[in-house]
């Protein structure tokens, strides 16, 4: 497990990526597990996560949706399944049941699509799955979780004999129901239901008129409950059927949990396995929000971040509809240490925190918001300090507190470390702590630990400039809107635009250049020579895409030209061979003509067939289709290929010797004289050439010739007057 301390992942606000993860999930166990994911440093571990997320996350496009894993706890019956003689409650074989036949279904269908879900079917086979706990609590409970009757053989005939005294309960009843209202002994609600059995409503007048039980009265008096004597004798034979069916319930409800006592451990393995589900389809849910994707994982030591989000930032700009700034940055052996400066405000500590908060989320198996090129190695430990630490309860203030944490980097930090540092040298004299600041940086460089820091002291930056190892950046700032641009800008230090920001917040402008005035006039212009740069690089970077937005049109206007060239091409050759084809016919169609006369002269039949079969015989001549070639002529044809190729290659290598040749002689020659002047009209050939076509254009060095079936570009040089 990578070495990352809880105040780490909280200053990379870690805790709520992974609570806005648990909001998808589908079970509370797997809430409380989302909420315990900590980052992992090993290949092993980290990737096969990894791939299973994308995996289940591609399940949401495809036509084989991976079944519903939602499931109830199990773990007060795991318990339970500990302690001998115990009894599981009957939610208890029913939640057990939902685990094992979830399970069942998922491992089946990771089986039978293992060709999409590579990786989560391997997961799924490392599950042994048995039927034996399925089938004996299915043997004995039915689906709305009652004992069945033939859960055993006492139980039946206990419910078989119960039924028979119902039955002749509510006969007897019923019979002397219907005789007491005859008689008007009973109240108009006729009957009612006391302490689990039916009673008679007798008028109280009548009472010592009905034999049987008293149970209760009405609370005026009135009426008087009683149970009649008809029904006695069999309600106390069903009082005690009742028992003995509870008892063998009982009786059943043990063995069956003693049946699966000894698959307690499997079914805990049935739990962890739904919950590790239920965590994935969480991190593919906020993946597909988020846009995340698996970037190259790289075995060398080379962090490359692409058009990466925050991502707690991306959902909440979505939320309020405003733009988020993606950053791209690059840490590598080359370019271990990157120092960002610019302006408070532009996105420093943002840029900082999306590189740790993006590094810590891909080592925990969570896909991150960057652009699938990206290329990012694992950490053995991140470091960071970040906001102000000050800590009242600890007497310590700032700068002690940052001490304090310079001192944990020192013992830690290595060449397998990510260091991550706010405002680096603050909250101290600035020419001391620049010094102090210093120093560490020397520290951590030399020790080959990647990092990134965000500074405003200039010894830093020069210290970034002069190190072979570590690069300067800075978050550009538009001088004349006095508005940050959000974009990192790798190579050069940028400015923090201190007066430019004072003046945007309304500070009276003979309050700046008093301020101008009490420092040094070298300090003020090496910031402006820092934003002067940065203000060239801006517009060096809008001229450079716009150029790159041109050429790229330009290709694209070229492509198209030259699919409709094609295309027009295809079609002449489709309208000369329908045009030789109609020749053909009209040829065909004259002979026929012929012969259609000749016959309605002579009337000779048989000289009309001859003619017409003769007719017929050279036209199929024409349309002979060539032989099959032999092995053997194939192969005297493939020799004399090679033949031809070497000949034709040694050729080629004279022609290109005597061309060598005479454009040495003609470099010494004279220059030729000017060439004729063309113009749109002209009628002109290739040189050396035989086709003649008309100019029908000129476009800068070239001209398009109309040869008649065709039109072709052709350089001016390479064209002479016919």
């Amino acid at each position: 497990m990578v070495r990352i301390d809880k105040k780490t992942l909280g200053d990379l606000e870690f805790p709520a990526v992974l609570q806005q993860i648990a909001g998808a999930c589908i079970t509370e166990v797997g809430r409380e597990a989302v909420r315990r994911i900590s980052p992992l440093s090993e290949h092993a571990d980290v990737l096969p996560e990894l791939q299973r997320t994308r995996e289940f996350l591609a399940s949401f496009e495809n036509d084989n949706g991976i079944p519903n894993h939602g499931f109830d706890a199990i773990h007060s019956e795991l318990k339970l399944l500990e302690i001998e003689n115990s009894s599981l409650e009957m939610i208890g074989f029913r939640r057990i049941l939902s685990v094992t036949e979830t399970t069942k279904d998922l491992l089946k269908f990771f089986n039978k699509y293992k060709e999409f879900y590579v990786y989560l079917e391997e997961m799924a086979a490392t599950i042994e799955y048995t039927a034996v706990i399925s089938d004996e609590i299915q043997k004995k409970i039915d689906r709305y979780g009652q004992i069945k009757d033939d859960a055993s053989p006492d139980l039946a005939a206990i419910r078989k004999r119960l039924q028979v005294v119902k039955t002749s309960i509510n006969s007897s009843f019923t019979k002397a129901l219907t005789s007491y209202t005859k008689a008007d002994y009973l109240d108009e609600i006729r009957e009612t239901i006391v302490e689990n059995r039916r009673v008679l409503a007798v008028k109280a007048m009548h009472r010592k008129k009905i034999r049987g039980t008293v149970l209760g009265q009405s609370k005026t008096g009135i009426i008087v409950y009683m149970e009649p004597q008809e029904t006695l004798e069999y309600a106390n034979e069903l009082s005690n059927l009742q028992y003995e069916e509870l008892e063998e319930v009982k009786k059943i409800i043990k063995e069956l949990t003693d049946a699966l006592r000894p698959f307690r451990g499997l079914l805990r393995s049935y739990q962890d396995y739904l919950i590790a589900i239920d965590m994935l389809h969480a991190k593919a849910k906020y993946a597909k929000k988020i846009k995340g994707t698996l970037p190259i994982i790289s075995e060398v030591r080379r962090t490359f971040l692409k058009k990466a989000f925050h991502p707690l930032l991306l959902v909440a700009n979505k939320a309020r509809k405003e733009k988020t700034y993606p950053q791209t940055i690059e840490l590598s052996s080359q370019n271990r240490i990157i120092v960002i400066s610019g302006p408070n405000a532009g996105g420093k500590s943002i840029t900082l925190k999306t590189v740790g908060l993006l590094q810590a989320m891909l080592q925990s198996g969570i896909l991150i918001p960057v652009d699938p090129m990206s290329e990012l190695c694992l950490f053995d430990r991140i470091l960071t300090d970040i906001g102000d630490n000050q800590s009242i309860e600890n007497h310590l203030s700032t700068y002690s507190y940052r001490l304090k944490k310079m001192n944990q980097f020192l013992k830690k930090c290595n060449k397998n470390t990510l260091f991550l540092i706010d405002e680096f040298g603050t909250g101290s004299d600035p020419e001391l702590g620049g010094a102090l600041a210093e120093t560490f940086l020397e520290v951590f460089y030399e020790r080959e630990a990647f990092g990134i820091i965000t500074t405003h002291y200039a010894n830093l930056k020069l210290l970034a400039n002069e190190l072979p190892h570590a690069m300067n950046a800075n978050m550009q700032f538009d001088s004349r809107s006095l508005e940050p641009i959000f974009h990192l800008q790798l190579g050069e230090a940028g400015s923090s635009f201190t007066f430019e920001v004072a003046q945007k917040n309304g500070i009276p402008y003979s309050l700046i250049n008093r301020a101008k005035k009490k420092i040094e006039s070298g300090k003020v212009r090496f910031d402006k020579t820092i934003a002067n740069l940065q203000k060239e690089r801006s517009k060096l970077r809008k001229t450079s895409e716009s150029l790159k937005t041109e050429e790229e049109k330009a290709r694209l206007e070229s492509r198209q030209m030259e699919e409709i060239n094609q295309r027009i091409q295809q079609k002449l050759e489709s309208y000369q061979e329908l045009f030789d084809s109609n020749i053909r016919l009209i040829s065909l169609g004259k002979k026929f003509d012929v012969l259609s006369e000749k016959y309605f002269n002579n009337k000779q039949k048989r000289q009309l067939i001859d003619e017409i079969m003769k007719l017929v015989m050279i036209e199929n001549s024409k349309r002979k289709k060539p032989v099959p070639k032999s092995r053997e002529k194939k192969k005297k044809e493939k020799a004399r290929a090679h033949e031809l190729k070497q000949e034709v290659e040694q050729k080629v290598a004279v022609i290109r010797k005597k061309k060598k040749k005479a454009k040495a002689e003609a470099a010494k020659s004279p220059p030729p004289k000017p060439k004729v002047e063309l113009k749109v009209g002209d009628t002109v050939r290739m040189i050396d050439g035989r086709a003649v076509g008309t100019i029908d254009s000129i476009e800068k060095k070239n001209a398009k010739v109309n040869y008649g079936l065709f039109m072709a570009d052709v350089g001016l040089e390479e064209l002479e007057k016919a």
